[in-house]
């Protein structure tokens, strides 16, 4: 088996993740790291029996994969910086295949590599990066979004599902909207969280018994929701058609927040159409 060149830029949570998770693959080598921080690059390349420290840009070697675990904002500029470096190289070998990690920007993102023949793709491992070592475990079981050209798609689903992952398609041009829905499922999920305890407490209802109440009423969601789908599962006022207790408890809810009030009235009514009709739109 030829073995796999890997060089990381980005040696934050996600790209200490992966340097310990590829390390420790067959036929993968963790070659260079490069990172705004020589304390980040450091303490990734010790994860790695192989890994090198980079100076700079120009001090990185030819690789065949390149993982760029940046933040959003800097993966274009990063991938000007990659294409400055290697466009008066002589090309050799097979063309590299380069990936970078956000859940917003789609491959395209990577656009200057063209000019060097690379192959582009975008991973979007869909769990927390909060905990290096927690994720390196979790990872076993992570679904990863991918997008981006074929052939890069091809080389790199292989090795995410040989790390455990299971690999997803997305279209490149819904990028946006495919991150929006994970920012909907979890993130606002946890702001309606915070809303109810706050409901709660100004309803009376003591801390330690709505934390109760908080963690009883999700989980029996996320059971009913993956067992029955969102239309089945749905229940509760608008559901039911009682636009009464709707009407008066929106006009409730308002009083006491406005914004909240707000989003109960909107949430009421995609919960009718949903019911309804078994979508939202």
């Amino acid at each position: 088996m030829t073995e796999i060149k890997i060089n990381v830029v980005g040696a934050g949570r996600v790209g200490k993740t992966l340097i310990s998770l590829l390390d420790g693959t067959d036929g993968c080598r963790i070659q260079d790291i490069l990172s705004t921080s020589f304390q980040s690059a450091n303490e990734a390349a010790q994860l790695s029996k192989t890994g090198r420290v980079a100076a700079s840009y120009a001090d990185l070697r030819p690789a065949d994969l390149w993982i760029l675990s940046v933040p959003d904002t800097q993966i274009s500029a990063v991938a000007h910086e990659l294409k400055e470096a290697f466009e008066n190289q002589e090309k050799t070998g097979k063309p590299s295949v380069a990936f970078h990690c956000s859940g917003y920007f789609p491959a395209e993102q990577l656009a200057p590599l063209r000019s060097l023949s690379w192959s582009l793709a975008s991973v979007h491992p869909v769990l927390s990066f909060a905990d290096p070592q927690a994720a390196a475990a979790q990872f076993k079981e992570a679904l990863c979004g991918l997008e981006g050209d074929e052939d890069a798609a091809a080389f790199i689903q292989p090795l995410l599902e040989g790390l455990g992952a299971t690999c997803f398609p997305i279209r490149s041009e819904s990028k946006s909207l495919y991150h929006a829905a994970a920012v909907i499922s979890n993130n606002f999920a946890v702001v309606l969280q915070a809303i109810a305890r706050e409901a709660w407490a100004e309803a009376g209802v003591p801390d330690e018994t709505a934390r109760k109440l908080n963690a009883g009423l999700l989980s029996s969601t996320v059971e009913n929701v993956d067992l029955l789908g969102p239309q089945s599962a749905l229940t509760g006022p608008a559901a039911r058609g009682d636009s009464e207790v709707v009407a008066q408890q929106g006009a409730d809810v308002a009083a006491w927040h406005r914004d909240a009030g707000e989003i109960y009235k909107q949430m009421s009514l995609l919960a009718q159409k949903l019911k309804a009709t078994g979508f939202t739109k």
